[in-house]
């Protein structure tokens, strides 16, 4: 499995709904859950800058993580971005390779 950050910026509309970010939050989850069964998600956090939200999860492929950021579009995401993460340690044996 490799491991994906997601970055997310709501919505005007949705960031208008922050009383229901709970409720939106589950079902938004839940979605994922069923459209991507591989999904392991790690941590989730709210944030305070550029983006609103960063999950770090696992996906088996490029294409989950893009069905991650589909669906976060879907629920109200101005944005949505998701990053591949390379552990440092491979990171630095990738550099060694080169």
């Amino acid at each position: 499995m490799q491991t994906f950050i997601l970055m997310t910026k709501l919505s005007p509309e949705m960031s208008s709904k922050m009383k229901n970010r709970e409720q939106l939050g589950r079902q938004w989850l839940e979605e994922v859950k069923y459209k991507c069964p591989e999904i392991k998600f790690i941590a989730h956090y709210a944030l305070l800058g550029q983006y609103d939200f960063m999950d770090i999860y696992e996906a088996p492929n490029a294409k989950s993580a893009t069905k991650v950021s589909l669906i976060s579009r879907e629920n109200g995401a101005l944005q949505a971005e998701s990053w591949t993460a390379i552990p440092y340690k491979e990171f630095l044996q990738l550099i060694k390779e080169c």
